[in-house]
């Protein structure tokens, strides 16, 4: 069965999207209750559609599947150590392509792009790569619009400085088209714009 790519891209976000749709976690968005990494999922894509026009195929479908089935390999299943935090964040990256080649490789996708999405996916030429930096300015925007005032929120005991630490090397991954975009398009949390707008100018 040969499937167009339009409908193939399409059909790969709805395999994605149930396959995250399953998540235990719950998040409130909106007045709505979502599944923790369907919301990651939408939340990538619609900020993949406001960085950048033109988005490849297999962009477009890393960003998609960046968190697929996070839940499954949980932290807890790793020592709590430096260490440890490095061996999951491998294992998770090995996960996600894992995941997403067999939902890939099920629609018929050509090996090619499947493993383009892997590499992006697991963030193996980050250094050489464009797409991969998008694909990282992205992971950082969406972290700093949706997930950077409940970070704070969960680590209320942590010093400002250790925060601003944490933050300059979040904004270190991004490209300098990244830092101007947040300085001009993203909506910061109110009581952390300032700080956040101030590190991009005073570090980069």
């Amino acid at each position: 069965m040969n499937i167009s790519n339009s409908s193939k891209l399409d059909q790969a976000i709805e395999r994605f999207d149930a396959f995250n749709g399953a998540d235990p976690n719950l998040e409130v968005a909106d007045g709505m209750t979502y599944a923790k990494e369907l919301l990651y999922a939408q939340r990538m894509t619609a900020m993949l559609n406001r960085y950048t026009a033109n988005a490849s195929e297999a962009l477009q479908l890393a960003a998609r599947c960046q968190h697929i089935g996070r839940w499954k390999t949980p932290r807890t299943d790793y020592p709590m150590t430096k260490a440890g935090y490095h061996q999951w964040r491998n294992a998770l990256k090995t996960f996600h392509a894992d995941t997403a080649r067999s939902i890939l490789k099920e629609l018929e996708y050509d090996t090619s792009l499947i493993e383009r999405v892997c590499v992006l996916v697991k963030k193996e030429l980050l250094s050489t790569d464009r797409e991969a930096q998008t694909l990282e300015d992205v992971i950082v925007l969406v972290f700093l619009e949706h997930y950077l005032e409940q970070f704070v929120a969960t680590h209320s005991d942590y010093e400002e400085s250790k925060f601003i630490d944490i933050l300059v090397k979040s904004l270190r991954k991004t490209s300098k088209e990244a830092r101007q975009f947040i300085l001009t398009m993203t909506t910061l949390p109110t009581a952390l714009a300032p700080m956040v707008k101030k590190l991009v100018t005073e570090h980069f």
